[in-house]
């Protein structure tokens, strides 16, 4: 799945939150997004996922039709589409359990075409994905509890939005700042689980974060964004944007 930009552009009152006239995100990418707080990249992803109207331009997805759907105006993005940007996407009076089922049941209803027939053939097998990261990246602490998802930490409830992303094998992936409240074995375990997932699925990527050696350490390609811009756009051949980035933020002795 391809994502076009064109002369996107949005302002809060005399603020200009985004403003890219052209880029391109291609599929199977793993695409990361860096800059100083306020460089616009929550904005971009709402912008991505409707969550906000454009004051110009639009954003438009490419399916393997090579058919371009503009998610304001078409609901079938969301066939292949997950995103976890903060807690507000959780529904936080179900368990762990009860929200992971909401999200399966969900998903395979928005890939039914209007012949009932299920969209795309691939189907994660949710007891062996859970079996395989209860441990290894919610260290047995989200699921079997009974607790309602609003009385977990943050890093447990960073790991269940994290997590649920993965349940319907999205073709386009989108998480904002996912290294956040986690520890440092869950932190390496997402990395982990990001580059397994492209590889294994093909699917597109985009991850923003503060932390360089996260994102320079996973993205095939890092974005520079700063008050809205596209300052650069770095292909990351072994971690080769590292130096590039670390220059960029060196704070002047």
């Amino acid at each position: 799945m391809n994502i076009e930009i064109t002369n996107l552009i949005k302002n809060f009152g005399d603020k200009t939150a985004v403003n890219i006239p052209n880029f391109s995100i291609f599929q199977g990418q793993i695409l990361g997004l860096v800059g100083n707080n306020g460089a616009g990249k929550t904005t971009l992803f709402r912008l991505l996922l409707d969550l906000l109207a454009a004051d110009k331009g639009k954003v438009e997805y490419t399916d393997e039709t090579q058919k371009s759907i503009d998610p304001s105006q078409s609901e079938l993005w969301k066939k292949w589409t997950a995103a976890y940007i903060d807690d507000g996407f959780l529904i936080d009076f179900l368990t762990t359990e009860e929200y992971f089922d909401f999200i399966r049941k969900t998903g395979e209803e928005a890939k039914k075409t209007e012949e009932g027939d299920t969209v795309g053939s691939d189907h994660l097998d949710y007891d062996d994905f859970i079996k395989e990261y209860q441990d290894r990246f919610t260290n047995g602490e989200i699921f079997d509890t009974h607790k309602l998802i609003r009385d977990f930490s943050a890093g447990n409830k960073q790991k269940i939005g994290i997590l649920s992303t993965f349940l319907n094998m999205p073709k386009i992936l989108i998480l904002d700042e996912p290294f956040n409240f986690l520890d440092p074995s869950s932190q390496n375990m997402l990395k982990v689980m990001l580059k397994k997932y492209n590889e294994e699925t093909g699917a597109t990527i985009i991850v923003s974060s503060h932390n360089l050696e996260h994102i320079t350490e996973i993205c095939t390609r890092v974005v520079l964004m700063e008050h809205g811009k596209i300052i650069q756009d770095i292909e990351n051949h072994d971690r080769s944007a590292k130096v590039i980035l670390e220059n960029y933020f060196k704070v002047a002795e």
